[in-house]
């Protein structure tokens, strides 16, 4: 039955994402996600190779739907920032999957040679176009430009801790009016 190995699939997908974000790669275990999916431990390594190959389809899968939902618009870096600061408070499993994947791979296990570097270089050259047509500050790289916007309101959600420890008001609204009004500030033509 064709219909219900795609339901088996979307199952395993569903509780690995839980799974890998409460524990990174070599926190999680096949038998918890097998167990979360209703799933034979087997079809799991049948579908995906192993559990590292399963992180890898759960992160590009995450940051495709990302990369759909919140697409970086190089002449309205502040308006992002907004949409990526919703998206992440819906979404707070993209942020934690995303430092397991710094955490455990670093840079030499993650390939920079693929459709989600190959998304962020063209949203650099969106930055810099709006830099050539005087839109955004010529001041910063296009691509430090682009990171550090993400980073106003990344790291923050990211940090729960922090921004507890720091901010007066640690909402995630306040946050990400301050993000905005620094984003928009980083980026106004000189």
């Amino acid at each position: 039955m064709p219909g219900s190995a795609e339901a088996t699939k979307a199952r395993i997908f569903e509780a690995a994402i839980v799974e890998f974000a409460a524990y990174g790669i070599a926190g999680a275990r096949v038998d918890r996600i097998a167990q979360q999916a209703r799933a034979n431990k087997q079809l799991i390594y049948a579908y995906f190779g192993s559990k590292d190959e399963l992180f890898s389809a759960v992160l590009k899968r995450t940051m495709d739907e990302l990369a759909a939902e919140v697409p970086i618009e190089g002449d309205d870096l502040p308006g992002y920032v907004d949409r990526l600061a919703t998206y992440h408070v819906k979404n707070p499993h993209v942020l934690r999957l995303l430092l397991w994947e710094s955490l455990e791979r670093g840079e030499s296990g993650v390939i920079t040679d693929s459709e989600r570097s190959t998304h962020y270089r063209e949203r650099t050259d969106n930055v810099r176009r709006a830099q050539e047509s005087g839109e955004v500050t010529d001041e910063f790289d296009p691509g430090m430009l682009a990171l550090l916007s993400i980073g106003m309101i990344s790291w923050p959600l990211a940090v729960p801790q922090l921004r507890r420890m720091m901010l007066r008001d640690a909402k995630p609204e306040a946050l990400q009016a301050a993000a905005r009004k620094a984003v928009e500030r980083l980026t106004e033509p000189r």
